[in-house]
């Protein structure tokens, strides 16, 4: 009679602690699939370098913006792309933007201004947006993308999506890391788990339309 009467019961708990089980496994594996990127440097040569902007400092680039430029600059200088493609847009009451300081920095540090593709963006999904059209207008489709390493995934993951073929290039010594590293990781593995399942566009689209600010771009 009991056994008949709470059946139902540990049906709903057996489920419930299934799916709950799942979960937790879909996003471990997402954390370790970000750490994992975040310390793999390839060695492939490319097309161009995809610059993912954050923060500039009126008209300069914030030390977070100049470690991820000089990665890229490292990387041009190795000899392994010839091309630059900056973002990232401004917030209010800014005067520049941190695709066109990012420009700025390099032309500076002897890159071409013919060879640096300037977009802009408020997110991860927007900077690639910005910049794509003009990289496979170029018929430039393989990209070696830089910034901080728990970003690196889900920037590979929206250049993927809009149909590039990205490589990492994790900036090592960015000054962001040294602080509540642990925070940036687990958003990430929030936006990287759910961008992958309702799509990054759709993600990009959510966020904004609801103010919600993620860590370097949503």
């Amino acid at each position: 009679m009991f056994g008949l009467i709470f059946a139902p019961l540990r049906l709903f708990v057996k489920i419930v602690t299934t799916i709950l089980t799942i979960v937790v496994v879909y996003f471990a594996v997402t954390f370790v699939q970000i750490w994992l990127t975040g310390r793999t440097h390839s060695t492939s040569p490319a097309q161009a370098i995809l610059v993912f902007g954050t923060a500039e400092d009126n008209g300069k680039p914030s030390h977070e913006l100049r470690a991820r430029l000089d990665e890229a600059l490292a990387v041009y200088r190795a000899g392994r792309a010839s091309w630059f493609a900056v973002t990232g847009g401004n917030r209010p009451g800014d005067k520049f933007t941190e695709a066109g300081v990012s420009a700025t920095y390099l032309e500076a540090h002897g890159v071409p201004k013919a060879r640096i593709i300037v977009g802009g963006g408020d997110d991860t999904w927007q900077n690639v947006r910005s910049v794509a059209s003009q990289l496979k207008a170029h018929f430039f489709y393989n990209v070696i993308t830089v910034t901080d390493p728990f970003h690196e995934y889900r920037a590979m993951a929206n250049a993927s999506a809009q149909g590039l073929y990205p490589v990492p290039s994790p900036v090592e010594n960015s000054p962001t890391i040294k602080h509540s590293l642990w925070r940036f990781y687990l958003k990430e593995t929030l936006a990287v788990g759910v961008g992958r399942l309702i799509g990054y566009g759709r993600l990009s689209s959510w966020t904004t339309a609801n103010h919600i600010s993620l860590p370097f771009g949503g």
